[in-house]
């Protein structure tokens, strides 16, 4: 089943064109409203350089798990 979506607002004008697969692969930079310095911080504490990386972070995920849950009371 073919999916699309819209990431234009997610994404820094440069990446919007790109595949998933580019954009998975592109610095946390990428991602809008994401400074340089804050991506730093990202690699810095926790080795997350990517979007694909920060995504399939298990902290992240973790968190978002929590936050679901505390929302769905």
């Amino acid at each position: 089943m073919a999916v699309s979506a819209d990431l234009a607002k997610l994404l820094d004008k440069e990446y919007q064109d790109k595949s998933l697969e580019e954009i998975a692969n592109a610095p946390v930079a990428a991602l809008a409203g994401v400074s340089e310095r804050a991506a730093d911080h990202l690699k810095d504490a926790l080795g997350i350089k990517t979007i694909g990386e920060l995504g399939r972070s298990p902290y992240f995920r973790a968190a978002r798990a929590i936050a679901d849950l505390a929302d769905a009371k």
